[in-house]
C-alpha cells in the first residue's frame, strides 16, 4: 500500500524530475563551456513546452547561446548510427517506469505515425515515407510506436524510425524486439486496419501473441456475375465469429473473423445510423460487443499522438535523426507526466491505483517547467546543473 499522506508537486520538483530523465540519457552532451549539458536540456525543454523552434527558444533567453551552436552541439553530440540512437531513445523512454510494471501483462498498441514533411531527403530517399496525399504532401517522417492503453498507465514503451525499404513485418518485428528488452509481457496487441497483412499476422502467430486488428477488406468486388473474393463475402453475414485463411502468394494463414455493430448519430442530420465492424483476431475471445469495446482502448495510442503535437519542437531541418531526436523529447515529456501520476498523485494500492489527472494536465506540466527554464536562465550562473529534491 502506498503512502498517500503528501500529494503535492512543485514546478522545480517537475523541472528538476525531467531535466534528470535527459540528462540521465546519452541524448545530450556538453559542447563547449557555452553549450553545456544542462543549458542545451533547458533550451530543448522549453522550445518542446512551447511548440516554437529552437531559434525561437533562443532568441527568449537573452542568456543563451545562440540558435547556431545549439543546433550545432545537438548534431555533433547524435550518433552516426539509427540503431545506437533508437537505443538511447527507448532507455530514456522508461528510465523512470514503476518497478511493478513488468509484474503483469498489459495490452499494448502499436500504430504508425506520418508526419509531413514538405521538403528534400537529407541524403537518400529512402529516408522519407511515401503514401496518400495529406495536408498538401505525398511525403512524410513515420514513426512507429507501441503504448500501454490502460487508462491513465499510458506509457510509450519503445519508438522507431521507419524509412521507405521496410515493410510493415519489419516495423512491427523491430517495436517487439524493443519490448522484449524492457521485459514487458504482452496480454493482446492491438493494431491499426493498416497491418492486416499476411507477414504482419505470420509474425505474431510465429511470436505466439494474441491480436486484435480490423480488417480491410481487399479482393475483387462482384460484377458481372462472377463472385467476390477476399472478405467481401463477410459483409453479408450476421453477428458472431468466422474463419477466414489468407492469402498472399504462396503463403497463408488462417485467423478468426468477428463481426459486430455500433450505432452512432450521423453527424449531419443526426439520425442513429448501424455501421457492421470487422475485426481479426487470433488467441482473442468474446461476444461482438466485448470485442468492440474492446478495440476500443486502441485509441489511447492516439491520444499519445495529440499529446506529443502539443510538445514537439518545431523545425525545417532536413536531418532526419534530429528530427527524430525531436519527437522523442516530445514523447519523454509524456512519459514523466504519466509517471508522475504513478508515483505522486495517484492513490490506492500498486495494482489498483486511483489516477486524479486533473490534479497536473499535460499542458499545466509545460508552463511549470517554461517558467523554471526562465529561472534557470535569468540566474548569475545558467550553467549550473539542476539536481532533482
Amino acid at each position: 500500500m502506498r503512502s498517500r499522506m503528501y500529494c503535492h508537486v512543485s514546478r522545480a520538483q517537475v523541472y528538476a524530475w525531467t531535466s534528470a530523465v535527459l540528462a540521465e540519457g546519452k541524448l545530450f552532451q556538453d559542447h563547449g563551456w557555452r553549450c553545456t549539458q544542462t543549458v542545451l536540456i533547458g533550451i530543448v525543454l522549453r522550445a518542446a513546452a512551447r511548440c516554437i523552434s529552437l531559434s525561437a527558444a533562443c532568441r527568449d533567453l537573452p542568456q543563451g547561446p545562440s540558435d547556431q551552436a545549439v543546433m550545432t552541439a545537438l548534431e555533433d553530440g547524435l550518433p552516426r548510427k539509427l540503431a545506437t540512437l533508437e537505443g538511447w531513445i527507448n532507455q530514456t523512454l522508461l528510465s523512470r517506469r514503476p518497478r511493478w510494471l513488468l509484474r503483469r501483462k498489459w495490452e499494448v498498441a502499436i500504430d504508425l505515425h506520418l508526419s509531413p514533411y514538405y521538403g528534400q531527403p537529407h541524403k537518400t530517399k529512402n529516408e522519407l515515407y511515401y503514401g496518400k496525399p495529406r495536408l498538401g504532401t505525398k511525403h512524410f517522417h513515420a514513426y512507429a510506436t507501441a503504448c500501454i492503453t490502460s487508462r491513465g498507465e499510458r506509457y510509450t514503451l519503445a519508438l522507431i524510425w521507419v524509412r521507405r525499404h521496410e515493410t510493415m513485418a519489419v516495423a512491427v518485428r523491430r517495436l517487439l524486439a524493443k519490448i522484449r528488452e524492457i521485459g514487458l509481457k504482452i496480454k493482446c496487441l492491438l493494431l491499426d486496419r493498416a497491418f492486416f497483412s499476411v507477414p504482419v499476422v505470420e509474425l505474431l502467430q510465429a511470436e505466439n501473441i494474441p491480436f486484435l486488428m480490423p480488417v480491410m477488406l481487399r479482393g475483387r468486388p462482384p460484377k458481372n456475375r462472377r463472385q467476390a473474393t477476399g472478405l467481401r463475402w463477410i459483409k453479408r453475414q450476421k453477428a458472431g465469429w468466422y474463419s477466414h485463411t489468407m492469402k498472399n502468394r504462396k503463403r497463408q494463414v488462417t485467423l478468426r473473423i468477428c463481426v459486430g455493430y455500433r450505432r452512432h448519430k450521423h453527424r449531419k442530420d443526426g439520425k442513429q445510423r448501424k455501421q457492421k465492424l470487422l475485426f481479426a483476431a487470433w488467441r482473442v475471445s468474446g461476444s461482438p460487443v466485448e470485442i468492440r469495446e474492446r478495440y476500443r482502448k486502441r485509441f489511447g495510442i492516439e491520444t499519445s499522438y495529440r499529446q506529443m503535437r502539443q510538445a514537439r519542437i518545431y523545425t525545417c531541418t532536413r536531418q532526419p535523426l534530429l528530427r527524430l531526436l525531436f519527437v522523442a523529447v516530445a514523447l519523454i515529456l509524456r512519459n514523466v507526466w504519466v509517471w508522475i501520476h504513478h508515483t505522486q498523485l495517484a492513490t490506492g494500492p500498486w495494482h489498483a491505483p486511483v489516477f486524479h489527472l486533473e490534479q497536473l494536465r499535460f499542458e499545466q506540466m509545460l508552463d511549470w517547467i517554461v517558467h523554471e527554464v526562465l529561472l534557470l536562465f535569468s540566474s548569475p550562473s545558467p550553467r549550473c546543473a539542476a539536481t532533482p529534491p
